[in-house]
C-alpha cells in the first residue's frame, strides 16, 4: 500500500480546494457549496475539541455515502418499514410484514429497511435485493446485515444513529411500521412529531398488525384516552396515520395518498402544493368551503409553477396555493385526503411511485 505523505496530501488539498474556489459561480449548487465551505472555515478559527473535529467528519462521511447512494433511485418513491428485530420468521407479523413489502415493490416502490433481523429481514426478503435498501448502524455487539440485503450495493453503513434516520425521513415517502418494542415506537412516535409539527413533509404513516391483532388498536385507544380526549394532541391529529390489518387496505393508504397530491412545500409565506392532475374550480371553492379553518388569511388558489420552485423538475404539475397556518396539520391530511379523491385521474396519476 502506497501511503501519501502528508506534504503532498496537503498540497493536493491546496489544488482541490482552489479549483473549487474558481468554478464555484459555474457550478449548479455554487451557492450551497460556498456555504459549507464558509461553515468549515469558520468553524476552523473556534475553539471547538478534537472530538468536535472527528464527530462533523465522520457524520459528513455518513452523508457522502448515503447521498451516492440514494441518488440515482431519486425519481422512485420509497417506503420505510420498521418493526421489532425479535420477530421470528414463522411469526405472522414476519409473513405480513414480507407480504406488505412485496405488494409494494410490485406497485413500483422501492423498500427501506434497518438492515437487521426480525421484521427488517421480511422488509428486504418481501421487496428482494433489487427493490431493497439497508441503513445498517455500527455497532460492535451486534450481527452484520440479514442475509437478503448483506452485501448489496445499496446496504448503507452508518456510524452515527442520527445521520441514519436522517436519510430514514429525507428518503422516505411513505412509513410503515409493525409491531415492535421501544425503538419501533421511538420510530413511530418521532415520524408523527415531524408530521404533527410540519418538520417533515406530509407521508403517508400506515401502522400495520397480523389479521386480528390489536397491537396498534390499543396503541389509538391510549392516543385517543390519554392524548386527545386531555387536549395534549389535536383531535384531528389521529389523521396523520392508518391502522389496518389487511394488506390491501395498507397500499392503498400508500398509494392514494400519491393519486393526485405529488409534494409540498413553501415559498416564504405561501404553502405550495404540486398536483398530478388539475382541479376544477368547482372543486376548489369546495376545499375552501370545507377548509377556511387552516388558512390565516386569503383562500386556496390554483397556480402555476412560482419562480422560486424552477429547476427542481416539477415546473409543468398545476399547484394550489394557500397561506397555511403551520399548525393543524391533522386537517392539512384530510385534506390531501379529499383532493385525492376530486381530481380527474391522468396518466401521470396512474404512477404514484414515481416522484
Amino acid at each position: 500500500m502506497t501511503i501519501t505523505p502528508p506534504s503532498d496530501a496537503l498540497e493536493s488539498l491546496q489544488a482541490d480546494v482552489a479549483e473549487l474556489i474558481n468554478n464555484l459561480p459555474n457550478l449548479k449548487h455554487g451557492k450551497w457549496i460556498q456555504r459549507a465551505l464558509t461553515l468549515l472555515v469558520r468553524l476552523a478559527g473556534e475553539e471547538i475539541d478534537r472530538l468536535d473535529w472527528k464527530i462533523l467528519s465522520a457524520s459528513m462521511q455518513d452523508m457522502e455515502r448515503a447521498f451516492q447512494v440514494f441518488y440515482p433511485y431519486r425519481h422512485v418513491r420509497k417506503v420505510t418499514i420498521f418493526g421489532s428485530a425479535r420477530i421470528s420468521s414463522d411469526s405472522p407479523e414476519y409473513r405480513m410484514a414480507a407480504d406488505f413489502a412485496r405488494s409494494v415493490t410490485g406497485l413500483g416502490y422501492m423498500v427501506m429497511t434497518g438492515a437487521g433481523g426480525g421484521i427488517m429481514q421480511a422488509g428486504n426478503e418481501g421487496a428482494g435485493a433489487e427493490n431493497s435498501f439497508g441503513l445498517n448502524i455500527q455497532l460492535p455487539f451486534e450481527q452484520g446485515a440479514n442475509p437478503f440485503i448483506e452485501g448489496d450495493p445499496k446496504l448503507i453503513p452508518f456510524k452515527y444513529f442520527f445521520t441514519r434516520k436522517l436519510f430514514f425521513l429525507r428518503e422516505s415517502d411513505a412509513i410503515a411500521l409493525f409491531p415492535g418494542g421501544f425503538g419501533t415506537q421511538d420510530e413511530a412516535l418521532e415520524c408523527l412529531t415531524l408530521c404533527q409539527t410540519g418538520r417533515s413533509g406530509p407521508i403517508p404513516v400506515v401502522l400495520v398488525d397480523r389479521p386480528g391483532g390489536d397491537y396498534w388498536k390499543a396503541w389509538d385507544a391510549y392516543v385517543r384516552e390519554h392524548l386527545v380526549k386531555t387536549g395534549l394532541v389535536s383531535p384531528n391529529d389521529p389523521s396523520l396515520y392508518t391502522i389496518t390489518d389487511n394488506l390491501d387496505v395498507a397500499c392503498e393508504a400508500i398509494n392514494s395518498f400519491y393519486r393526485v397530491y405529488h409534494s409540498s412545500r413553501y415559498v416564504e409565506e405561501k404553502f405550495v402544493i404540486r398536483l398530478k392532475a388539475d382541479l376544477s374550480d368547482a372543486d376548489v371553492e369546495q376545499l375552501n368551503a370545507d377548509f377556511s379553518d387552516i388558512l390565516v388569511k386569503g383562500q386556496i388558489e390554483k397556480s402555476q409553477v412560482l419562480p422560486q420552485e424552477t429547476g427542481d423538475g416539477t415546473e409543468k404539475l398545476p399547484r394550489l396555493v394557500l397561506y397555511f397556518n403551520q399548525r393543524d396539520f391533522g386537517r392539512l391530511y384530510q385534506m390531501i385526503a379529499v383532493i385525492n379523491r376530486l381530481g380527474t385521474p391522468s396518466p401521470v396519476a396512474a404512477h404514484p411511485e414515481r416522484k
